[in-house]
């Protein structure tokens, strides 16, 4: 018989981190990292607890980590494995857009925790694998002169590389300086043309706290005015010059690759059907955001006037508002962005409920490897998947911001990824050498204190 002497034993157990007790298992702490590059801004998250456990989650590209912040003092001593049940407690404070990032990337902090206390990958938990390889599709820029043969040249490239699915865009942004293609209100574009212009290649090392406010305020007047009403419209030149361009790219690439277009720029119902008429024939795989989601009967009308799939739902906040879309018969593709759709489970479920109505789902993907893991395994749990987007080829560090749990060293190989049977979403820690590179400028700080969050609370009750 074998005789244990208690007190050697609690000693031992002390030092040892068994992870063997979920339901032991409290949140005692969230921290924030901000870095830049990775192609965009992200916020990523830790979500510590009392079992030296740590999950890892982010905040969509570009959005405020506050929206995280806020959610600290609503979850900090509670049980992370509840994810559906803390899930349902923070969702209110979501929101389309950025707005979701918040509870989103929280949300796959907590399937990392679940996952790793229990010993099993988020796949497993989500009903199990469809696939053993997520495929991805990479969205591609032209580097110097943009035309159709460059970007031809470039997304030729990627298909070198292994990727078997491209996306590209193609919008009034590439004949914005053209004369004679576009038509406005008269001295609209010439505005565009400079917001633009002062926006992304003005030094702002040179200006005042003020004079870049102004610059950021006017250029939000001009490029968030929602398409129907900017008054733009795409000449018969315009038109003639995109599908020239298409035409192009598919000279170099051929027509048997999926290809996916994007960024069609502000431009009203009728124009984004005379563009995809002029474009059908050029087997695209879809045509992507041409208005604002919310419109759903300008959706069911350009699926019914084109014979493209029609994509849209990377801003879409809950299952709940992808409904409408599928019931009007808008879309061919949902697009949800698991930082934005509500998380690992909304987004399982949202493909779900495209599936019930003949429509695939492809996932918008933007940020650091720790989303990226997260989408992909969502996309091996969902039947209806298609593809996973993936921005960041020419991010040489990407790959380093993790320390991956058994997945290979490069996640993406041959323009797939292929999770192993690793715990939560495979990531072991962050690598803080390289996030200390890469902090936003502005946000300099590595995983410091939060406390300030730590009783923030209200009354969060919807009804009386």
């Amino acid at each position: 018989m074998l005789v244990i002497d208690n007190g050697t034993y609690e000693e031992t157990l002390a030092h040892v981190k068994t992870f063997s007790n979920p339901s032991g298992l409290r949140i005692t702490d969230i921290r924030f990292a901000d870095i830049v590059g990775g192609p965009f801004h992200s916020s990523l998250i830790k979500v510590y607890t009392n079992q030296g456990l740590v999950g890892f989650g982010e905040v969509c590209d570009g959005a405020d980590k506050v929206y995280a912040q806020l959610l600290k003092g609503r979850l900090l001593g509670e049980n992370p494995c509840h994810v559906d049940k803390l899930f349902r407690r923070i969702k209110q404070f979501g929101g389309h857009a950025r707005q979701g990032g918040g509870v989103s990337g929280i949300e796959i902090a907590l399937w990392d925790l679940a996952g790793k206390a229990y010993g099993v990958p988020v796949y497993q938990m989500l009903g199990g694998k469809f696939r053993d390889r997520v495929r991805m599709y990479c969205d591609t820029e032209v580097v110097g002169k943009d035309s159709g043969l460059a970007m031809g040249a470039a997304l030729k490239k990627r298909m070198e590389a292994g990727f078997t699915f491209l996306k590209m865009d193609l919008g009034i942004g590439q004949i914005l300086h053209e004369p004679g293609t576009l038509s406005a209100p008269v001295g609209f574009l010439e505005e565009m043309r400079e917001k633009s212009k002062n926006r992304y290649n003005q030094n702002f090392d040179d200006l005042t706290d003020d004079e870049i406010r102004e610059i950021t305020n006017r250029h939000y007047d001009v490029y968030n005015i929602p398409h129907p009403f900017t008054g733009i419209h795409v000449t018969e030149k315009g038109l003639d010059l995109l599908e020239r361009y298409v035409a192009d790219v598919r000279s170099v690439i051929g027509y048997q690759v999926p290809l996916a277009i994007d960024h069609f720029g502000h431009i009203g119902l009728e124009d984004c059907i005379k563009l995809g008429r002029r474009v059908d024939k050029y087997n695209l795989a879809w045509m992507e955001d041409m208005i604002p989601w919310q419109y759903t009967e300008q959706y069911a009308r350009l699926s019914r006037a084109v014979t493209t799939p029609i994509c849209t739902g990377e801003d879409i906040y809950l299952k709940e508002n992808f409904k409408p879309l599928l019931e009007a018969g808008g879309v061919s593709v949902i697009h949800p962005d698991v930082l934005t759709a509500g998380g690992i489970l909304e987004t399982k479920k949202i493909g779900d409920m495209a599936q019930e109505y003949g429509v695939a789902m492809a996932i918008h993907m933007a940020e650091s490897p720790i989303a990226c893991l997260a989408a992909a395994h969502v996309a091996t749990a969902t039947e209806n998947f298609l593809a996973l987007e993936y921005h960041s080829c020419e991010v040489e560090w990407w790959d380093d911001i993790i320390c991956s749990g058994g997945q290979p060293k490069k996640l993406v190989q041959d323009g797939f990824i292929a999770l192993t049977d690793a715990p939560g979403l495979g990531i072991d820690d962050l690598n803080d050498e390289v996030l200390a590179a890469h902090l936003h400028p502005d946000i300099p700080g590595l995983w410091e204190p939060t406390e300030g969050w730590n009783k923030f609370y209200a009354n969060d009750r919807l009804w009386s």
